[in-house]
């Protein structure tokens, strides 16, 4: 057996890296303004629908073991034409989307460590700081950029694991605690939108697709690697989530939207538990940043392999992928132009409907793929309603961020048709 294949345990820590990365401490402020008292049942809503697409996720990584993860499930699926090439442009800028969330979040912690300017300026230029030194080291060594992601899965695992072995003691008597009450809750529209927005922060167990030919034991380790880091993500948001609406009065968790997690260490561990937690953040964000760059990079490269995108995208800048500094400008642009609810809006309605084809190419293929059709049908009816009922509700409120949403769907599939037409 080869030395380089993956055990279960490493494949389920690239899974829970992948979701524990900057999501959590960028959108669980978001979550609490959405929902309210009802916000572990927002975590948990998004939750059971990555549970379900984990399933596609599994069978089709069995059947089509591929670097590529979903870009060849969408080939597969579709066959590679214009459809399947919006769809993966799709991916594409979503994991653009996504490190603009990581690097937004940076931006958001870093200043109550460190002040620059003393003002909003601050986030900008740690935004642009993380995002360029991430890209550096991506272009120095892809080696460095894995250890990094090794020991920021253990760093941030252990310090969110303390912070829930101290919350949970810390809720016993807590008067805020009555928040988490029925009576505290949002409409059930309100609170489906707040698990739809923050379902970035799930997405990351598909990066065990793109690991899945170095599996160990591929039959039974893929599936038990999608499940457990899923189950274990869903049952750690949901806690912190309890955590902090239990531990904080709303008017607190508003004030501190964009770094909430550490303001909820406070109550717990005072001064010194809330620079813990950021410390926790910036690591952990920093991490994410890394290895989606690197992720990104790739996934331009294979599809201008597969010829769904320019071929020159093949070629190297500084002996990596050209896509990397495509993939560093945009999320540059993106990261210093868009608030972090439009950005979280963006990913959600990329990733939703990335997910949604996904598990109907596994209900398409089911029988192929030994694959349950009624499970994955659900999930990709499940991924359609709460893709549509994320966009109606975002649209009273964040119009803007719903605009730029859409517009970044029709502008995968627009660039695609453009590029086959011109080429032929």
């Amino acid at each position: 057996m080869s030395k380089n294949q993956i055990s279960l345990k490493e494949a389920v820590s690239i899974g829970i890296g992948g979701m524990v990365g900057g999501g959590i401490f960028a959108v669980l402020g978001l979550a609490v303004a959405l929902a309210q008292g009802a916000t572990p049942l927002a975590f948990l809503i998004a939750g059971v629908i990555a549970f379900l697409t984990s399933y596609s996720y599994a069978k089709l990584s069995m059947k089509y073991p591929d670097r590529g993860g979903t870009v060849k499930f969408m080939n597969v699926g579709f066959g590679i034409g214009i459809f399947s090439g919006g769809l993966n442009n799709l991916l594409w800028i979503s994991y653009v989307i996504m490190l603009s969330l990581y690097a937004s979040a940076f931006g958001s912690y870093a200043p109550n460590l460190i002040t620059i300017t003393g003002g909003a300026l601050d986030t900008h230029i740690f935004i642009s700081f993380i995002i360029l030194l991430a890209t550096g080291i991506n272009y120095y060594s892809i080696k460095v950029v894995g250890k990094i992601e090794s020991y920021a899965v253990i760093i941030k695992l252990m310090i969110l694991l303390s912070f829930v072995a101290v919350g949970i003691y810390g809720l016993i008597g807590n008067e805020n605690l009555h928040q988490l009450a029925v009576s505290n809750w949002e409409a059930p529209m309100k609170i489906l939108t707040g698990g739809m927005v923050i379902f970035v922060a799930y997405e990351g167990f598909e990066l065990i697709a793109n690991a899945a030919p170095d599996i160990k034991n591929p039959e039974k380790n893929i599936p038990r690697s999608y499940f457990i880091s899923v189950l274990f993500v869903i049952a750690l948001y949901i806690i912190i989530a309890l955590i902090t609406v239990g531990s904080l009065p709303f008017g607190d968790i508003a004030k501190a939207q964009d770094y909430v997690l550490a303001e909820a260490a406070k109550p717990l561990l005072g001064k010194v538990g809330f620079t813990i937690i950021t410390i926790a953040a910036l690591i952990s964000t920093f991490s994410a940043i890394n290895a989606s760059l690197y992720g990104g990079s790739r996934v331009s490269y294979e599809l201008a392999e597969d010829d769904e995108l320019p071929h020159e995208l093949t070629k190297n800048c500084w002996n990596q992928p050209i896509g990397l500094a495509i993939t560093a400008v945009l999320t540059l642009i993106i990261a210093n132009t868009l608030n972090l609810e439009s950005i979280s809006t963006a990913g959600s309605v990329g990733f939703l409907l990335i997910f949604a084809m996904v598990n109907y190419v596994a209900y398409r293929k089911s029988s192929e793929i030994k694959g349950n059709k009624i499970i994955t049908l659900l999930a990709t009816l499940l991924c359609l309603i709460a893709l549509i009922a994320l966009i109606v509700q975002q649209a009273e409120s964040n119009l803007k961020g719903v605009l730029i949403a859409v517009g970044i769907v029709f502008g995968s599939f627009l660039l695609e048709f453009i590029y086959k037409k011109t080429k032929a």
